[in-house]
C-alpha cells in the first residue's frame, strides 16, 4: 500500500466544477478498485489556519491504495477531470511511519518496519473538534502556527480539512524528521498546545501520523487565474 495526497490549483472560474467534483469523488475514490482509504479534502493558504484560511483556489484528496494500482488511479477520469480544471498540480506518495489516533473511526496507515527515515518527513494531522470547544481550539492556534512558520526545516505547511469548520487538519513537509521533532516536542507554543489538549479534551478524535517521503511531482506552489 501507499498513500498519495494530491493538490490541484484552480482558477476562479472554474470553482463550480471544483465544488461538484469534491462532492461526486469521495464516492468515486472509495470504490475506485485497491483503495482501503480515501478523503476528498479542502485546503487552506498556509496562513493562520483558521477558517479564514480557506483557499478556494486549492482542494485535495487522500488515498490509501494498492501500489499495482496507482497508476490507474493517476491515469483515471477522477484525476484527468482535476487536471482539464485546474492551473497547477502537485502528488506526494508517503510511506507511513508512525500513527496515533483514528481517522473517522478508523486506523487508515498501515506501518510497515523496513521504511527509511533519510530524508524528508511529511506529518498529516486531523482532529474532530467538539462544538464547545472551537472558539478555545482557535484561541490557541496563533501562537503555535507563529512558531510553526519560524521553525527550522520547515518546507511547506498548510491546513486541510474535509469541513472549513469542526474537521481541522494540518500536511506539512519538513527537510528532515529531526526538524520535526525540534517543533513537535521543543517549541514552547506546541507543547503548550498538547498540555491544553490533555486539559480541556477539545478533540472528540484526533491523529498524528509521520511519513517517509517516496516521491514528489509537480509543486505545492501553483498560481490560479480568474
Amino acid at each position: 500500500m501507499v498513500t498519495a495526497l494530491y493538490f490541484f490549483t484552480t482558477p476562479t472560474r472554474s470553482l463550480p466544477m471544483a465544488i461538484w467534483a469534491m462532492a461526486i469523488d469521495r464516492g468515486r475514490l472509495r470504490r475506485f478498485k485497491g483503495v482501503s482509504f480515501a478523503k476528498t479534502l479542502g485546503a487552506g493558504k498556509g496562513e493562520t489556519f483558521t477558517p479564514r484560511d480557506a483557499d478556494i483556489h486549492r482542494w485535495g484528496f487522500l488515498v490509501v491504495i494498492d501500489e499495482d494500482q496507482l497508476a490507474l488511479l493517476d491515469q483515471s477520469s477522477i484525476v484527468n477531470k482535476w487536471r482539464k480544471i485546474s492551473t497547477n498540480e502537485y502528488r506526494i506518495l508517503l510511506d507511513p511511519i508512525s500513527s496515533h489516533g483514528k481517522w473517522s473511526k478508523r486506523k487508515p496507515f498501515e506501518i510497515k518496519g523496513n521504511i527509511s527515515t533519510d530524508g524528508k518527513i511529511a506529518a498529516i494531522t486531523r482532529a474532530r473538534i467538539k462544538a464547545s470547544h472551537t472558539s478555545r481550539f482557535f484561541a490557541s492556534v496563533p501562537p503555535v502556527t507563529a512558531s510553526l512558520h519560524g521553525s527550522a526545516g520547515l518546507l511547506t505547511a498548510i491546513g486541510i480539512g474535509e469541513a472549513p469548520v469542526g474537521l481541522q487538519g494540518t500536511f506539512s513537509l519538513w527537510q528532515s524528521g529531526g526538524d520535526l521533532r525540534t517543533f513537535a516536542y521543543k517549541s514552547e507554543a506546541h507543547a503548550k498546545a498538547i498540555r491544553d489538549t490533555e486539559k480541556y479534551q477539545w478533540y472528540a478524535e484526533e491523529l498524528f501520523a509521520r511519513f517517509s517521503v517516496r516521491e514528489e511531482r509537480g509543486s505545492m506552489v501553483g498560481k490560479h487565474t480568474n
